[in-house]
C-alpha cells in the first residue's frame, strides 16, 4: 500500500517507466512507417527523436513550462513575506529552498516544477498573492512543497513534454500514412494495408492514451499533496479555505494550456463540469468539493 513515505520512490520508478514506454512507442511507430514505406531512414529518425525528446524532457522540461506560463523569477527583496513563508515551510519539511517565480495572472493559482529537490521551483500567480491571506498562502505553498518532496514535480513536468511530443509525432505519422495511401501495385499489398491500418490506429489512439495517463497522474497526486501539505502546516483549514477561494474566483487565465493544466493546484480552466463518468475521466483535477471535504475530515 502506497503511503506518504513510499510515494517518492514510486514516482521515480514511474518517471523512468513512462520515459521507457515513450521510447518504445515512438520507435515502434517509426518501425511501422519504415516497413510500410520501405524506408529505414524513418526508423533512424524516430529513434533519434525519441531519445532526444526523452533526455530533453528530463533536463529542460521545467524551462519549457516556465516559458509557456510566462513566469518570472523574484528575489527576497521583491516579496519578503512570501520568501519567509516558503523558507519556514522548507525548514519544517527538510527541503532546500526552491527558486520562486511569479506568474503575471489575475487568477489565484500555483504550481511547482523542476527535476529534483535541489532544482525545484515554486510558481504563484499575482492573483494568489492579492486574494489569499497568509494562512491560505501557507496552505498552498505547503501543498506545492509536498509535490516537491514526493517527487511529483519530475513526473508531472516530464509528462508535459512527452504528451506534447506524442501528439505532434502522432499527427505527423498520421499525415504521412494518409499521404502515402494504399500501395495497391505492390506485390505484398495486403501486408502494406495491414501496416497502414496499424499505423493509423496507433497514431489516432496515442494522443488519447497519453492524455489519459497525464490526467490520471494529476488527479491521484493532488489528494496526496493535499494531505501532505496539511500535515506540514498542521492546519488543514488553511488549504481548504484557499481551495474555496481559488475555485470560486472568476478570473480567467490568459496562458491556460491543456498541456500544463495538470501542474496547477487547481484547474486553470473555469466553468462547471458535468458529473458523468466520461467527463470525470478527462478532468485534470479531482472535484474541489471532494478535496475540501477530505481536508476538513483530517485529524492532524
Amino acid at each position: 500500500m502506497a503511503t506518504l513515505y513510499t510515494q517518492a520512490d514510486s514516482n521515480i520508478r514511474k518517471t523512468w517507466f513512462l520515459i521507457t514506454v515513450f521510447l518504445v512507442f515512438i520507435i515502434g511507430l517509426g518501425w511501422l512507417l519504415a516497413k510500410y514505406f520501405d524506408s529505414p531512414s524513418i526508423l533512424y529518425i524516430a529513434v533519434f527523436f525519441s531519445i532526444f525528446s526523452s533526455i530533453g524532457s528530463y533536463w529542460w522540461s521545467d524551462k519549457l513550462v516556465l516559458a509557456m506560463t510566462h513566469s518570472q523569477p523574484i528575489e527576497e527583496k521583491d516579496n519578503q513575506e512570501l520568501f519567509h513563508i516558503v523558507e519556514n515551510l522548507c525548514i519544517a519539511s527538510g527541503l532546500p529552498m526552491p527558486r520562486i517565480y511569479i506568474m503575471p495572472e489575475a487568477q489565484p493559482n500555483a504550481f511547482a516544477t523542476g527535476r529534483d529537490n535541489k532544482h525545484s521551483i515554486v510558481v504563484v500567480t499575482a492573483g494568489l498573492l492579492q486574494r489569499l491571506n497568509k494562512t491560505e498562502i501557507e496552505g498552498v505553498i505547503a501543498h506545492e512543497l509536498s509535490h516537491i518532496k514526493n517527487k511529483d514535480i519530475l513526473l508531472q513536468t516530464v509528462v508535459v513534454v512527452l504528451v506534447g511530443v506524442v501528439a505532434i509525432l502522432a499527427d505527423f505519422f498520421l499525415r504521412m500514412s494518409m499521404f502515402g495511401g494504399l500501395r495497391s501495385n505492390d506485390d505484398d499489398s495486403k501486408a502494406g494495408a495491414i501496416m497502414l491500418v496499424l499505423t493509423l490506429v496507433a497514431a489516432i489512439l496515442a494522443p488519447i492514451a497519453a492524455t489519459l495517463v497525464q490526467l490520471a497522474i494529476s488527479r491521484k497526486r493532488e489528494f496526496l499533496a493535499d494531505a501532505s501539505g496539511a500535515l506540514l502546516t498542521r492546519y488543514p483549514e488553511g488549504l481548504a479555505s484557499a481551495l474555496e477561494k481559488i475555485a470560486t474566483d472568476p478570473s480567467p487565465m490568459r496562458s491556460a494550456n491543456n498541456s500544463t493544466a495538470h501542474l496547477f493546484i487547481s484547474s486553470p480552466f473555469k466553468g462547471k463540469c458535468a458529473g458523468n463518468w466520461l467527463t470525470k475521466l478527462f478532468l485534470t483535477h479531482p472535484p474541489v468539493e471532494q478535496r475540501i471535504a477530505a481536508l476538513r475530515g483530517l485529524k492532524v
